[in-house]
């Protein structure tokens, strides 16, 4: 007998085969096009035994995700809910962008879905799984599959979890040795449904930029009785094995659909083989019953997002984000004018959040921010000192290095997941970096209002809540130096700053360098 695991990670409220930037609605991923592989998959292998399975991070990061859970009336809130039920999902996991829009939110949705939510290591103040069972067994043609569902310890770094009473996360590790024991008395196979990815590559090398956000390599080699390792959270394509367990990793927005399958002898309930592989659904066509099941929510959502708004002088739009983090394009310093602007300060961080933005067009339309700033990060100021400004500027520098005497984006940075949005620019202050310099000694140049910043000087800088409680390996910056703080997301600060503002004028003063 074999039985099938199917399963997406990361679709981060992709339905449809768009980004949202451009017109094109065939891009390769979406949620539509994973109905369809997956029909395609079933349909072709009619012997096996199907479980589909979905790794979290779909509430939170298209535009579509932002505006069902902040604007959407109910009708379109069910049509974007029914369309993962109609992908037929029977297990679900909770990753770390699930509590963005908050517990109230994240709980209605998870009572309008079909799946079965697991997730052993949420829990409350004692220590019991506060949002969902912690895992979950299965009757697949007599073989009972248990599933245990974690999600990353990092989440308690996200912006809203602090808002989230008798919040709670204990290690993955520590969640998976307290349920496989149990599990294993009633299953005759354990499988692990983790958002969480790998923190070491196959010898053991560490790989990962943030310690102790994934723990994939260290569930594997502490604990035993695990059959099978499903993982997501870094946007990785993984489909192998480590320490003969299958391991998959499915990308991100509905790109891939990853497989496990096992050839089971159902007598002695043993697994004689197994196979990992990704599934790429671009070649498959939307499946047309989601599609105009969505309709309404589309167009509503196309009406607000091309709702024109304010008109730029000049040009707030760049085509090279690269060039946009090296050197200060107006799209950067306006933003960091809007945070300064919203609380009070006159010092700003910002970063440039994927490569797929290229700032606002004339007139500047709700599309604009959403696809700048998809991720519904609030402000807040922190009180920091002169040596605090220097190590967080340290960090940022790390995002480069040099390659045949020029400078590059250091490659910590693309593996094992992207994370531009770790590199931060500021207004306020004049600075360079100095790549070609060890890591740690790349500040060259560091002045406040003309003057150079001293170790212990006290200054106030506006920036993301996620990057002042220190995500994102920015340990200078911690929950105690929050002096204020704002509910609004970023995106409304934006909005509210053009509604009082027709005319933009674009400029850009250049206070940073980044240099060989």
């Amino acid at each position: 007998m074999k039985i099938t695991l199917l399963a997406t990670s990361d679709t981060h409220g992709f339905i449809e085969p768009t980004n949202y930037v451009d017109s094109k609605m065939d891009k390769p991923y979406g949620l539509e096009k994973i109905k369809s592989a997956v029909d395609d998959y079933v349909n072709h292998h009619p012997d096996e035994r199907v479980v589909l399975i979905d790794n979290g991070d779909f509430l939170e990061g298209s535009p579509l995700a932002y505006y069902v859970a902040k604007l959407a009336d109910n009708d379109d809130r069910q049509t974007f809910i029914h369309a993962y039920n109609e992908v037929g999902y029977q297990i679900g996991s909770i990753g770390n962008h699930e509590f963005d829009y908050g517990l109230d939110y994240l709980k209605d949705v998870m009572a309008r879905s079909r799946r079965k939510f697991v997730c052993a290591n949420v829990v409350d103040k004692d220590g019991q799984p506060s949002l969902a069972d912690p895992y979950t067994v299965l009757n697949v043609g007599g073989i009972k599959i248990g599933f245990l569902g974690l999600t990353t310890t990092s989440t308690k770094k996200w912006k809203n979890v602090s808002n989230i009473p008798d919040f709670n996360l204990i290690s993955e590790v520590e969640a998976a040795k307290r349920y496989i024991p149990e599990m294993k008395k009633q299953c005759d196979f354990v499988v692990i449904v983790y958002h969480g990815g790998f923190e070491r590559d196959k010898n053991g090398n560490w790989i990962d930029i943030n310690p102790g956000e994934n723990k994939g390599y260290d569930i594997l080699h502490q604990l035993k009785g695990i059959d099978a390792l499903i993982t997501g959270h870094q946007h990785r394509k993984i489909a192998s094995k480590l320490f003969g367990t299958p391991i998959v990793q499915p990308g991100y927005r509905g790109e891939l659909v990853a497989r496990i399958t096992f050839d089971v002898n159902a007598k002695k309930k043993a697994i004689s083989r197994s196979e990992t592989e990704l599934i790429s659904v671009g070649a498959f066509p939307s499946d047309q019953e989601m599609r105009k099941d969505v309709h309404g929510l589309r167009n509503n959502l196309k009406h607000w997002l091309d709702k024109p708004l304010s008109r730029i002088k000049g040009s707030l739009t760049f085509s090279d984000p690269f060039e946009a983090r090296i050197e200060e394009n107006p799209f950067i310093e306006f933003i960091q004018k809007v945070q300064m602007d919203k609380m009070g300060v006159d010092i700003s961080a910002t970063a440039l959040y994927n490569n797929e933005a290229h700032g606002f067009e004339s007139p500047i339309t709700m599309r604009n921010i959403i696809t700048n700033y998809v991720y519904p990060n609030t402000l807040v100021v922190s009180e920091i000192s002169g040596a605090d400004l220097k190590a967080a500027l340290e960090v940022s520098a790390q995002y480069f290095e040099i390659a045949h005497g020029k400078v590059v984006v250091n490659k910590r940075f693309m593996f094992p997941k992207q994370r531009s949005y770790n590199y931060d620019m500021y207004e306020g202050i004049d600075y360079t970096l100095k790549i070609s310099n060890p890591v740690g000694k790349r500040v060259v140049s560091l002045k406040y209002h003309g003057k150079d910043v001293s170790d212990d000087q006290k200054l106030r800088v506006v920036l993301n809540r996620y990057r002042a409680n220190g995500g994102g390996h920015y340990p200078m910056f911690t929950a105690d130096k929050i002096v204020k703080s704002s509910d609004e997301i970023i995106s409304q600060v934006i909005l509210d700053y053009l509604l009082k503002n027709p005319i933009i004028d674009a400029t850009a003063n250049k206070n940073f360098h980044v240099i060989v």
